[in-house]
């Protein structure tokens, strides 16, 4: 006779989230044992997830948590956006932010090795693809934490599809909490403008340089059917980043510009009221590459009179201090990911299988 009743298959149902048979398939084989069955269905979780190994993980959502001066974001893919909607996942990409942040796991790798209320965490992992029915990652993730002069925010769009945190040292304590607001902002910022680095100086030179060619011969091409239509040609820069204004290109640079004054016909005496303005249009006009992809150097969204950059120094100074954004991190969901399409007959011959 079953050392277990309806009540157990209950108990055990609302534990796991398993189906009731398999409830009570487990009660069955663990003689009525509660832990016993708990344990029963974490193998057969296990064996469910196997099944799935084979699937892409592609969708998913991002999860951030800030407190005091530090911060964490997670991304856990799905393979499909609808489960990545549902109550279970987001629950627990809750349980997964939190684990991170309370036991300051810097990046996926730590997480995946770690150890979560008293288990492996690939075997908790395991029972949560088992009860939600799709393959699930937890594929990337970062920590930042600093002292009590470093401002950090982070922020997850309302779709969960990216997310960003930020970190800003500054000269006080006082400044640093003033600047938690202003970097909540910068994050936001960031999540809309996509940026992939922080500074022009974090470029490869090879990137740059193959960059410049692209953009050359792209204008040209589109200079080509302006020219048939009879429209304004646009401006070929000979640069596209900070990197490549070196003292000598820029020497050269203000000689050409003075050229032109000269050529204007404008006195000499003014020159130094009007170079300003062409030097920093030129670095404006060479400099497309950066702001573009550089955080600092992207016109900020909510005032585009001021780059980021110049954005926070005035909030700084404001606050009556200086800070400078140090680290940032963007993910957005299945970024680098390939995902192979098949036609829909293939793939329900291949469940028939």
């Amino acid at each position: 006779m079953a050392n277990f009743g309806p009540k157990d298959i209950k108990t055990l149902r609302e534990m796991t989230d398993a189906g009731m048979m398999d409830c009570k398939k487990a009660l069955t084989a663990a003689d009525g044992d509660m832990d016993k069955a708990v344990a029963w269905l974490r193998d057969q979780g296990m064996g469910a997830a196997a099944k799935k190994a084979g699937k892409v993980a592609a969708e998913g959502a991002i999860g951030v948590r800030v407190e005091g001066n530090k911060a964490v974001i997670v991304e856990i893919n799905s393979q499909t956006d609808f489960v990545s909607q549902n109550e279970k996942f987001k629950a627990l990409m809750t349980t997964v932010v939190n684990h991170a942040f309370e036991n300051n796991l810097a990046d996926a790798e730590a997480i995946n090795a770690s150890v979560i209320n008293g288990e492996p965490f690939s075997e908790y992992l395991s029972l949560q693809i088992a009860t939600i029915g799709e393959k699930l990652e937890v594929r990337r993730a970062a920590l930042m934490a600093g002292d009590e002069t470093t401002a950090v925010n982070g922020y997850v769009h309302s779709n969960g599809q990216n997310g960003v945190i930020i970190e800003a040292k500054c000269d006080s304590v006082k400044t640093a909490e003033a600047m938690t607001s202003v970097l909540k902002e910068v994050a936001m910022h960031a999540a809309a403008m996509s940026p992939r680095t922080l500074s022009y100086k974090d470029f490869d030179p090879t990137y740059v340089e193959e960059e410049t060619k692209g953009r050359i011969v792209s204008i040209e091409k589109e200079n080509e059917e302006l020219a048939r239509l009879g429209k304004t040609l646009k401006n070929i820069p000979q640069y596209i980043s900070m990197s490549q204004l070196t003292h000598e290109v820029m020497a050269v640079a203000e000689a050409m510009l003075k050229d032109e004054l000269k050529a204007e016909g404008k006195p000499e005496n003014i020159w130094d009221r009007i170079l300003p303005g062409k030097i920093e249009r030129f670095i404006s006009d060479n400099t497309t590459l950066d702001q573009e992809q550089c955080l600092l150097d992207q016109k900020f969204v909510m005032d585009d009179s001021k780059t980021v950059f110049e954005y926070v120094q005035d909030k700084a100074k404001a606050a009556g201090g200086t800070a400078e954004i140090v680290h940032f991190i963007r993910l957005e969901v299945g970024e680098g990911i390939e995902v192979v399409e098949e036609d829909f007959a293939a793939e329900v011959a291949k469940q028939m299988a």
